[in-house]
């Protein structure tokens, strides 16, 4: 896909899509690549906001190319193959910062992904880095990378929705016995096959099934990670028909149920959205915006978040963390954090574990007070919290998002998530995700006390 390109002085005319972009000096030479979820704004910080890197080429910009795309891991795997085709001097001098990622692929039976710094001696040029090796414990491992990718935080962020899809193992050595990605579904357990097939021979056919299966997952992810999306869904359709032809529907649904998800993945939504910023930090006044887009008295200075995270019955846990106001934006306040083990709920109902744990918070009157309640889920739990609220006679603003319709509850209206500004929108998924990944860090806490790990 060639680059649509434009004089330097036209940077409005950048589509506001997430995408990659290309500076050019004389001659066409490209000085530099990157990518972002908004070409033109990104293009923007470039001109309006230098760092000392900026500085070394952006005065012989004289043409910046485009090219648009779906989504942001779209465009963080099309950054990729660019760099590694291109190789722009700007890009490779930066390398010495280390600011390149790649993922690692090992050769084995039951192939470990991970993320790692520059595998390659950082003077050496980028160039394809398949079939190379690197040193793991001391031992020599045998590696495929794939890279180079400038975000790292996007990469995670992208293998943790991909493993969704396909289950993966990321450690070391295999240990004696599952992990919590195994009971998640993320991670097939290669552990627990080799440690069967050790004590019944009779399985050997199994797990050799399995590990087959397992490598194809494998490979479809590495060829994801390639740019080879198009090809992979085509193949993953063929092959369910022919589990379908075969009358295998359990199969079929199995594979249907990956397509799916790889589709929502790579769909127009900007899934990345959620990692963008750790902190809100826009040049809007984001107090403001919230205050007028949810018709608040004032502006929140103490937002807090609410969560629950479970595995069925077990461990039910709910987290909550504060969003604090200051400098027109919204920073974590990981002090005022608090987590919540549900001692009442016995069967799982997220709704009546978030009465449980709202009902304890709100028994201490010496914690600080929000100006605002962000609660994880939809109407039902937006209702509950509403109640808790009336039985103790406190007023506070609720919002709540519904996760797979993506809308926005309050008191009064809801809306799609997708049509609110974008600062509100950052502010809203950095909520969801803090409080998600503090309640699950919990649960996970809890399992691994249960399975003294």
């Amino acid at each position: 896909m060639k680059p649509k390109i434009i004089d330097v002085k036209r940077i409005s005319a950048l589509p506001q899509k997430p995408g990659v972009y290309l500076f050019y000096g004389k001659k066409r030479q490209v000085f530099y690549i990157g990518k972002g979820s908004n070409i033109k704004q990104r293009v923007k910080n470039h001109f309006g906001s230098p760092t000392y890197k900026d500085n070394l080429f952006i005065n012989k910009i004289q043409k910046i190319g485009y090219i648009s795309s779906k989504g942001e891991i779209d465009a963080l795997i099309l950054e990729s193959q660019l760099i590694k085709k291109i190789k722009p001097k700007f890009n490779i001098l930066f390398r010495d910062d280390k600011n390149y990622f790649f993922v690692g692929i090992t050769k084995k039976d039951w192939p470990r992904v991970f993320i790692t710094h520059q595998p390659l001696n950082s003077r050496q040029s980028i160039k394809d880095e398949k079939n190379k090796s690197s040193k793991v414990g001391g031992c020599q491992l045998s590696v495929n990378y794939i890279g180079p990718f400038t975000d790292g935080e996007a990469l995670k962020e992208t293998l943790k929705l991909l493993r969704k899809v396909f289950p993966h193992r990321t450690c070391r050595t295999l240990p004696n016995r599952p992990c919590f990605w195994y009971q998640l579904e993320r991670c097939p357990a290669p552990c627990l096959l080799e440690k069967e097939l050790k004590t019944n021979y009779n399985l050997e056919k199994q797990v050799q099934k399995r590990k087959i299966q397992y490598q194809k997952n494998i490979k479809n992810l590495s060829d994801i990670l390639i740019g080879k999306k198009t090809s992979i869904l085509k193949k993953l359709k063929k092959q369910m028909r022919d589990l379908s032809n075969n009358l295998d529907f359990e199969e079929a649904i199995v594979v249907l149920k990956k397509i799916k998800n790889l589709e929502i993945i790579f769909s127009h939504q900007a899934f990345l959205d959620r990692w963008r910023t750790k902190e809100v930090e826009i040049k809007t006044n984001v107090g403001t915006l919230l205050k007028k887009t949810f018709s608040l008295k004032k502006i929140p200075k103490r937002i807090e978040g609410y969560d629950i995270s479970n595995l069925g019955e077990k461990q039910m846990v709910g987290s909550l963390v504060v969003f604090s106001y200051k400098n027109k934006k919204y920073s974590r306040n990981k002090k005022e954090y608090r987590r919540f083990r549900i001692k009442k709920v016995k069967k799982q109902s997220d709704v009546d574990c978030l009465k449980e744990i709202l009902k304890r918070r709100f028994n201490h009157l010496e914690w600080k007070m929000p100006d605002l309640i962000y609660i994880d889920g939809g109407r039902a739990q937006l209702n509950a919290a509403k109640n808790i609220l009336k039985q103790y006679k406190i007023s506070i603003p609720l919002i709540s998002l519904a996760k797979k319709s993506k809308i926005v509850y309050n008191s009064n209206f809801n809306i799609p998530l997708d049509k609110l500004s974008e600062e509100i929108k950052i502010l809203i998924l950095n909520l969801k995700d803090e409080s998600h990944r503090f309640a699950l860090s919990y649960h996970r806490k809890k399992i691994k006390q249960i399975l003294n790990l």
